[in-house]
């Protein structure tokens, strides 16, 4: 038979965290391909087996498709896969279709973005030079509203509370306790020093990121004006990194006003890996940022 006799152990992390709806696919469709090729089928077999075109089985397997309970019995079927992990396996295909938390937020959330928060949900590595403003993840409820305010003067008042819930749920599941979830930012300076709201959001704002800064998952850094040209002057950008056996899914993400771009070879987050290191050694220590956020607390 193509498997073995242990229950399978389910859509977890070696730290024991459940994966979201992306990675549980992903794991989900490397375990039919894995099930395939014990059995010596090729693609075109088994597609023509279950019903589906090659490129859905394809897709299946490199979780970029919903996977049907149904289409997973029937390959396993063909594949020779005994029944307990036939239908340890359907579970984790309706688990793996399961809506993330992010889309009670779909009235507020553009879909490029929302692709960005649902594998944001799963990184275990976030790395991210912004030089404009405070990173998402990092906004105070207030500075949030005064970026949005003063960037999309278009936008409702109920739509600009909504955006401001969605940052707040996503720093959530950054800041629960028991989060291996690691981010590191380096802002340029004019990000600590521009007032974005008026002198008390941002005062609340540098308050909040040197309550973040104590946080041991978060690394927080700015290169200083006196460090003059410097690696991350090409613009802003995130550098996610997934847990072990999904380093192929790590990727960077470039975002502007109407879209998002994603670089997935290696060779390109390689590089903006490279970047970014280059600018966290040119920037203040973790330490001396504190420093410079506190004073510039008391001045304002």
């Amino acid at each position: 038979m193509a498997e073995n006799s242990h229950e399978d152990p389910g859509f977890q992390a070696d730290d024991g965290l459940e994966f979201g709806p992306t990675l549980r696919r992903r794991q989900l469709g490397r375990k039919l391909r894995n099930y395939r090729e014990q059995a010596g089928r090729k693609v075109a077999e088994a597609a023509k087996y279950a019903g589906l075109r090659d490129a859905t089985v394809s897709r299946i397997e490199n979780g970029r498709h919903a996977i049907r309970p149904g289409n997973v019995r029937l390959l396993c079927q063909f594949y020779d896969v005994g029944a307990p992990t036939v239908d340890t396996l359907v579970r984790q295909a309706e688990d793996s279709n399961d809506r993330g938390w992010w889309t009670a937020f779909s009235d507020t959330l553009e879909d490029w973005f929302e692709t960005y928060v649902d594998l944001e949900s799963d990184v275990r590595e976030l790395l991210t030079y912004s030089p404009t403003l405070v990173d998402g993840l990092l906004q105070t409820p207030d500075y949030a509203l005064a970026v949005m305010q003063g960037g999309w003067p278009e936008v409702t008042k109920a739509e600009l509370h909504r955006s401001v819930e969605l940052r707040q749920a996503r720093q959530e599941r950054l800041h629960q306790q028991g989060s291996t979830k690691q981010l590191h930012v380096v802002f340029d300076e004019s990000v600590v020093r521009r007032v974005v709201g008026g002198p008390n959001t941002m005062r609340g704002q540098l308050e909040s990121l040197v309550e973040s800064a104590a946080k041991p998952n978060i690394t927080i850094q700015v290169i200083p004006f006196s460090a003059g040209a410097h690696a991350g002057m090409k613009g802003a950008f995130s550098v996610l990194r997934f847990p072990a056996g999904f380093e192929d899914m790590n990727s960077v993400y470039l975002e502007n006003r109407r879209g998002a771009v994603w670089q997935e070879r290696p060779n390109d987050v390689d590089h903006y890996s490279g970047v970014f290191k280059r600018a966290s050694e040119q920037a203040l220590s973790a330490e001396e940022t504190v420093e410079l956020m506190d004073s510039l607390v008391k001045h304002l």
